[in-house]
């Protein structure tokens, strides 16, 4: 029988990849279990590392601060925004891809939309909202600050640049020949779009997806501006926690694991999909 020996370089390498792993793992244990801890053993020096796990901070989060509306609010407020998202960024890049106006330029210039942080744009956001809200366009079609549907509107705004430039790629990999081919079967433009070229870019919708989708779960600074109490996402529910008479830890890393672990899991579920989007077309014949 043939023994493998394993070199010192092989040990030295799985014991960095060991120590990252812990590094950056260990927070996320500590939010968990902090999360399950008694109010007393929180805080204590040192650390508390045995202790009875309860659900008070769960209770409190979802009875008392009514985390539940949020996570409402936020699964409304990202799916709708997603499938915006990849509807009009799949036709837009589509089209880009088929057509190539200005060689490549214009796809650069909505690329560059992307760039410019949201700190510069929050307060004409905000405006434009608080105008819009005040009036009957706007109260009928329940827009304005503190809206669910604001939300949706600035995170497709913001996503869409984005999903324009990273669908391309995909679109312009698929060779034309097949589209002609369905053309000449009878298919009209709209139909080989949706029955010749989507299946075959489906790897990069699915990528395209899940970024817009994990933005949007995780975005806080134009949730915070734009909501009050109604629209409130669970981004700034945990941010409702800390107050100037301190903060409640428990409780918070409660509403922290909620808001964190689902899309943990969500990439990890996604994570073959996720590498097989990106590295679709990478190699061009």
């Amino acid at each position: 029988m043939q023994v493998s020996r394993v070199s010192l370089g092989d040990v030295v390498r799985h014991l960095l990849v060991l120590v990252v792993l812990v590094i950056f793992l260990f927070p996320i244990y500590w939010m968990i279990a902090t999360s399950f801890k008694p109010a007393e053993a929180i805080l204590t020096r040192p650390p508390t590392w045995v202790f009875t796990p309860t659900l008070d901070n769960y209770i409190y989060a979802f009875e008392k601060a009514d985390f539940g509306r949020y996570i409402g609010n936020t699964l409304y407020i990202a799916g709708v925004s997603t499938l915006l998202v990849v509807a009009f960024g799949a036709l837009a890049s589509y089209s880009f891809a088929r057509y190539n106006p200005g060689d490549g330029h214009i796809m650069f210039f909505i690329l560059t939309t992307r760039m410019m942080p949201g700190i510069a744009v929050i307060i004409p956001f905000f405006l434009i909202f608080r105008e819009i809200g005040n009036s009957a366009i706007g109260k009928a079609l329940f827009i304005g600050l503190d809206r669910p549907f604001s939300l949706v509107i600035v995170y497709t705004v913001l996503n869409l640049p984005f999903a324009i430039w990273l669908m391309h790629s995909f679109f312009q990999d698929i060779p034309v020949e097949l589209e002609n081919s369905a053309r000449l079967d009878g298919y009209t433009r709209f139909q080989v779009f949706r029955k010749v070229v989507l299946p075959l870019a489906a790897p990069g919708i699915a990528v395209t997806a899940i970024f817009s989708l994990m933005f949007a779960w995780n975005e806080f600074l134009f949730a915070f501006i734009l909501t009050r109490d109604v629209a409130r996402t669970i981004t700034v529910g945990v941010s409702g926690f800390i107050s100037q008479q301190g903060i409640l830890w428990g409780p918070l890393t409660a509403a922290a694991v909620v808001c964190v672990v689902p899309m943990l899991l969500f990439a990890l579920a996604l994570q073959r999909y996720m590498v097989r989007g990106l590295t679709f077309g990478a190699v061009r014949g």
